[in-house]
């Protein structure tokens, strides 16, 4: 037995297919996101929330300070058998305390952590800052 659809086939102008049917787009409401503002707003506003607009904020690159890192477990071979080191004519600013020192070395820094000045302390070195004009506890975020 035939459908009614088949019995329609080839008999009028739209064959059984209804108005807007079989022309691309037309019965799903368009391609991709057409339609997101108009006939499709709900289905936006209920599955997609937070699909546009801006998300979150962005510092202003004047107020970020990005320093250059060298670890403890790096400055044995940086020193190359010397007792003391420049870090800042190697380009490195800051001093991190990840690793272990164990012997004594003269580091020349600009920035350093609390733990690295620790830790190269007790292996019987010692930590210049050459740049003592910062204070972390002066700067203040606008």
């Amino acid at each position: 037995m035939v459908s009614r659809t088949n019995k329609f086939r080839g008999r009028n102008r739209t064959h059984g297919r209804g108005k807007k049917a079989g022309r691309g787009a037309g019965k799903r409401g368009g391609r991709g996101n057409a339609g997101m503002n108009k006939h499709k707003v709900m289905h936006r506003l209920k599955y997609m929330p937070g699909h546009w607009g801006m998300h979150g904020f962005n510092r202003d690159p004047s107020l970020i300070n990005v320093h250059i890192t060298c670890n403890l477990q790096e400055l044995i071979s940086l020193s190359d058998g010397n007792k003391s080191i420049d870090l800042t004519k190697l380009g490195i600013d800051k001093l991190l305390g990840s690793g272990k020192i164990d012997v004594p070395l003269e580091v020349t820094v600009n920035f350093a952590s609390k733990r690295a000045i620790q830790k190269v302390e007790e292996a019987g070195g010692s930590v210049i800052l050459s740049d003592d004009d910062w204070d972390e506890d002066d700067w203040e975020e606008e």
